[in-house]
């Protein structure tokens, strides 16, 4: 018999902390971004220990969107991707950010191409960091209320015994962190 797992076991992390110039570059990649687009996309880089992702770095990925479909510029993410390994080798690929408010519509399949990037990318590095999945930050552009809400997700997979049937987005505390200098900025 198969067992439906409604209550999925804890994620392995436990938290992910967010450098400021990365908060910078997710604006600053929103400000730039092509007339026709709604909201950016784009990869996390960081490191993962005793259960905190700490995202130190991102890129924008170039993507297209319509309602039932969004298309991601892999190779675009794959060529910054390396480049950015020649550079910090110890940053490596910890998810990925979108603008916008909460999960959208398209969250699980720009999921799925990342998951699937931490497998082949970085498998040596990510075994040694226990394979966590990624994580998914939102960063909410409209100030709505003159702030900028900024929100952490982990997947967790729902299962029906060795299959898997939906991805669950499960809110992580965030800790955003700065000096006096970047706080003013």
């Amino acid at each position: 018999m198969a067992v439906l797992r409604i209550f999925p076991p804890p994620s392995p992390v436990l938290s992910a902390r967010l450098h400021p110039v990365v908060l910078f570059s997710i604006c600053d990649f929103y400000v730039r971004r092509p007339d026709q687009a709604d909201r950016v996309i784009g990869t996390l880089l960081g490191t993962v220990f005793g259960g905190v992702v700490e995202i130190k770095n991102s890129y924008a990925v170039p993507h297209n969107e319509s309602a039932d479909q969004v298309t991601l510029d892999v190779e675009h993410h794959r060529n910054m991707y390396m480049s950015h390994l020649k550079v910090n080798p110890k940053e490596v690929l910890v998810g990925r950010y979108s603008t916008g408010v909460g999960v959208s519509g398209g969250s699980a399949l720009i999921h799925d191409f990342y998951v699937k990037e931490l497998k082949d990318s970085t498998k040596d590095i990510r075994e040694a960091q226990n394979s966590v999945p990624p994580v998914h930050l939102t960063v909410d552009t409209g100030f709505i209320n003159g702030e900028a809400s900024i929100k952490a997700y982990m997947s967790v997979n729902l299962s029906l015994g060795d299959r898997s049937l939906a991805v669950r987005f499960q809110e992580i505390p965030l800790d955003l962190r700065m000096i006096e200098a970047e706080r003013v900025g």
